[in-house]
């Protein structure tokens, strides 16, 4: 039996003899003390193949992509398993339309995006612009954790812009050590190991600025990145929620030069990342290939989650050449 099986069955036993206790206090008959183990149901369909199992959750269907599709797609490629899930549903992210409609045209867009960067994406149904911290909501970011199975979990950081991707970042980070906790959540396993928890990348200082702890160069993949974002037509052509600010080009002549402006923008966007954090690409990469590299994402690592050596981060993110030895 598996170690999440057995943890499985101690937690269901555990449950049905609380609930029996207190059935029985109120005169009814106790539920029957008896099961063997719930089936996995709860878990994802993943092979146990020892691949690595990512997880990135983005406030809204597009924060995912922007932030770690690159790095998500470098797993795919070597056959790492990657689930992008975004917490809201955007159903307000539009400047010209909203609800049902705009819900279901952005969960389109990012599941064409995921069908390029070789990930599978999940959408939460939560209204954007109304994610709150709660503990209904807590357990459903613990939930897609555990039935991931992750090893590498990526999110906002608490300090943002904007109210959901805050709220997002809380609510990945107070699940940092909720995951390993079997009486927590119950009705699903609880994670293998204590996953590693990662920031993603922003420019805000107050109260603490970002820190890069890992970079991974993305110059191999960062046109189809910038191709996948392009699909997001109501985000990156359209304007999303503030595009009355600054409105489009109606004409089919207008959406590909505004296409072709935001692949440039996306890129532009890699490049700065490679360039402000060029010491650490050095450091991972080597100075030769440090210097190289024209793209990259940049990550911060959670101190509430498991927190990897030097020897860990290699193994975790398979990019990196292997050190030089010491002379």
């Amino acid at each position: 039996m598996k170690r999440w099986q057995w943890l499985t069955l101690r937690t269901a036993a555990g449950v049905l003899a609380a609930v029996g206790l207190g059935l029985a206090a109120l005169g009814q008959e106790a539920v029957p003390n008896e099961i063997s183990y719930i089936p996995p149901t709860a878990l994802e369909q993943i092979p146990d193949d020892g691949k690595l199992r990512v997880i990135v959750f983005g406030a809204h269907p597009d924060d995912s992509e922007i932030r770690a599709g690159g790095t998500g797609m470098m797993f795919s490629k070597q056959g790492h398993h990657v689930k992008f899930v975004s917490v809201t549903n955007g159903d307000i992210g539009h400047w010209q339309m909203a609800g049902g409609p705009l819900a279901q045209r952005r969960y389109a867009e990012v599941q064409a995006a995921a069908g390029v960067l070789g990930v599978t994406t999940d959408v939460l149904d939560i209204h954007d612009g109304e994610l709150e911290p709660t503990l209904e909501n807590r357990r459903k970011i613990t939930r897609a954790i555990r039935r991931w199975q992750a090893d590498i979990v990526i999110a906002h950081r608490p300090n943002d812009y904007h109210p959901d991707h805050r709220y997002t970042g809380v609510l990945v980070q107070d699940s940092a050590y909720m995951v390993a906790v079997p009486f927590f959540c119950p009705d699903t396993p609880p994670v293998r190991g204590n996953p590693v928890f990662l920031y993603s990348e922003d420019s805000f200082e107050r109260p603490n600025p970002f820190r890069a702890d890992i970079v991974v160069a993305i110059d191999e993949v960062v046109d189809k990145k910038a191709e996948a974002l392009v699909l997001m037509e109501s985000q990156f052509i359209e304007g999303g929620a503030l595009g009355y600010l600054n409105p489009y080009d109606h004409s089919e002549e207008g959406r590909a030069k505004g296409r072709e402006q935001a692949r440039e923008g996306f890129k532009r966007r890699a490049a700065r990342t490679a360039d402000r954090f060029r010491e650490k690409l050095i450091e991972l990469y080597g100075e030769e290939k440090g210097k190289q590299v024209k793209y990259a994402e940049a990550f911060e690592i959670c101190e509430y989650g498991r927190r990897p050596s030097k020897e860990e981060i290699r193994k975790l993110f398979p990019f990196y050449p292997e050190p030089a030895a010491k002379k």
